[in-house]
């Protein structure tokens, strides 16, 4: 249990055998120097307090949401605690070099091996191995399936044995299928590796660990424009290693994978000792001192479960239920959103795919063509960036979406999914419809409508007009309707009635009458 000082009232809360609430919960009464979200982005002396008014501040209400006993931060927990606007962004800094700057290092180096598929095609890939373009998108077509089968499960052991642990794991096993790319002798082989390489590590629901739901969004633009910045440096690797073509006696592009998967590997061996469980538990036998003091521990913890209570819901390795599992799976609430990731990626899927294969057909040499692939990467970068920080800036998650990539919306499922196992099984349902787009995109671009796909092209900017005139509209006009519903009820209650709700209710997550979703 926090310790706090003499000027706080204490009230009691009983517990369930789950250990639901904790027995003792102290609250403050007097809360006149925290701070609103909006007063929080524009403050004006550095050394005010920052800390944020949340529930925890009111006596009735904290309770309810006090996280379990089993809660891996609970005894960093400390409702009176106080910090000023300079001591956080010092300590984001921190968790910025510390935490994001591995978790950034180790997706890169996975997108590497994601996408090196198109600097070999730029070479003699399809041609050594008797393929056609037909085999190329089955190819690419078995990868996303496997994803979607793998997703769901992938998470699901993230959760219960902790994504600091899972995640390395991902990364090597990841690394070592790359390599075999080296001794691929023809369709089989290539189809068998393409399935193997079908699953995606939880960083997400990890970073989410470390910081708010305001500070994530921007974060995620720079852990997937880091995916852009790694296609550039991919272009230029592989413009390299594909002088080695012919080096004892093989091909470039197998150079290209045997190269590019031994470099995964060691990042993923570093992973193992760079992703520490969570924000108080840095210490360990090789970093006896660990990364944060005490009060920044503190102040991690408080001012992640003030942003976000939910987040005190379960241990960091405790594993869902089959009840939670299909709870949040029957969520119609986010069903919009899932319907979003089946088709916003579908027009930029086949361009970005295809597009050293165009090049070539064009007339451009191996490499020319991965020198000219990088233009559209920076360009990626700038606009994934301004895009974000509009949708911050301006508190709108419906429209920037129509015109940025992924970061922003699987951000904004994060947000509307409420609780952190409704997270993790969303965060998986909307990356398999997300894959499941790419399973659509990667047969739009067929043999019978080359070199200039006309006929492709038509169709994905069909999808583009409906994505902008109907779907992303009619999301948005959904969110508010249901704000509005639970706005109606909500505000007729009474204080007695809500402690009422809140103290008897099994709704959890989204399902929650006092929750309210982002649009």
């Amino acid at each position: 249990m926090a310790t706090v000082p003499t000027n706080i009232k204490s009230i009691s809360s009983s517990t369930d055998n789950s250990g639901v609430k904790d027995h003792g919960v102290s609250i403050q009464d007097v809360s006149s120097d925290l701070v609103d979200e909006e007063e929080r982005q524009h403050p004006v002396d550095p050394d005010a307090t920052a800390t944020k008014r949340s529930v925890f501040d009111d006596p009735v209400l904290a309770p309810h949401y006090w996280p379990t006993r089993n809660y891996e931060n609970i005894h960093r927990l400390d409702p009176s605690a106080r910090w000023t606007y300079r001591e956080e962004r010092a300590l984001v800094r921190k968790i910025d070099w510390k935490i994001m700057i591995m978790a950034v290092i180790g997706f890169s180096a996975l997108n590497l091996d994601r996408f090196n598929i198109g600097q070999a095609n730029s070479s003699t890939f399809l041609t050594d191995l008797k393929l056609t373009t037909d085999d190329f998108n089955l190819g690419n077509s078995i990868f996303r399936l496997a994803f979607v089968c793998t997703e769901l499960p992938s998470q699901l052991i993230s959760k219960r044995i902790g994504p600091d642990r899972w995640i390395p794991i991902e990364i090597c096993l990841w690394s070592e299928i790359v390599v075999i790319h080296f001794w691929l002798t023809g369709k089989t082989s290539f189809l068998v590796c393409r399935v193997l390489l079908g699953f995606i590590p939880d960083l997400i629901l990890y970073l989410s660990y470390f910081y708010t739901k305001t500070e994530l969004p921007i974060r995620l633009a720079l852990f997937w424009m880091s995916s852009y910045l790694c296609s550039i440096i991919a272009s230029f690797l592989a413009f390299g290693i594909l002088h080695l073509d012919g080096t004892a006696g093989k091909a470039g592009w197998r150079w290209l994978f045997l190269i590019e998967g031994g470099l995964t590997l060691l990042i993923g061996v570093a992973t193992f000792f760079n992703m520490p469980a969570s924000p108080t538990q840095t210490k360990t036998w090789f970093r006896p001192k660990g990364w944060f003091s005490e009060r920044e521990e503190v102040i991690m913890v408080n001012r992640i479960l003030r942003d976000d209570p939910t987040k005190g819901d379960m241990h960091n390795r405790q594993g869902l239920s089959l009840r939670r599992l299909w709870t949040a799976i029957c969520d119609y609430d986010l069903w919009p959103l899932y319907i979003l990731a089946l088709t916003f990626g579908v027009p930029d899927g086949p361009p970005s795919t295809y597009l050293t294969l165009l090049l070539r057909d064009i007339g451009f040499n191996t490499f020319q063509t991965n020198l000219l692939s990088i233009p559209y990467q920076v360009i990626g970068i700038v606009t994934m960036f301004l895009i974000t920080l509009l949708s911050e800036h301006v508190g709108e998650r419906t429209f920037p979406n129509q015109w940025v990539f992924f970061v922003s919306q699987v951000g904004w499922c994060s947000r509307n999914a409420g609780g952190v196992s409704g997270r993790i099984i969303n965060a998986a349902l909307y990356n398999m419809f997300l894959q499941g787009s790419s399973i659509i995109g990667s047969q739009i671009y067929v043999a019978s409508d080359a070199p200039r796909y006309r006929r492709g092209n038509r169709i994905l900017i069909i999808i583009c007009c409906i994505n902008l005139g109907i779907l992303y509209p009619s999301t948005k006009a959904y969110y508010i309707w249901r704000n509005r519903q639970r706005d109606k009820i909500w505000n007729k209650m009474t204080v007695e009635e809500r402690d009422h709700y809140l103290r008897t209710t099994k709704d959890v997550g989204n399902r929650r009458l006092d929750f309210r979703f982002a649009h």
